[in-house]
């Protein structure tokens, strides 16, 4: 596994966590709502992608 993918994940966290605290205690509550799901969807795009990649390296692995 790529250790660039955990560092990716963990950006996005990161600064989703801090606009989400940023956006709470200027009574914002439904922006950083959000944040948090634009965060979410982010992630699992970048988790998709890799999937997609691991199994097609697998099914060119097997064709013959």
């Amino acid at each position: 596994m790529n250790i660039d993918l955990i560092f990716k994940i963990a950006a996005v966290g990161i600064i989703v966590a801090v606009l989400n605290t940023l956006l709470s205690h200027s009574k914002r509550d439904e922006q950083a709502l959000m944040v948090t799901i634009a965060g979410l969807v982010v992630v699992m795009l970048i988790v998709v992608q890799e999937i997609y990649d691991l199994f097609r390296l697998i099914k060119n692995l097997f064709s013959f």
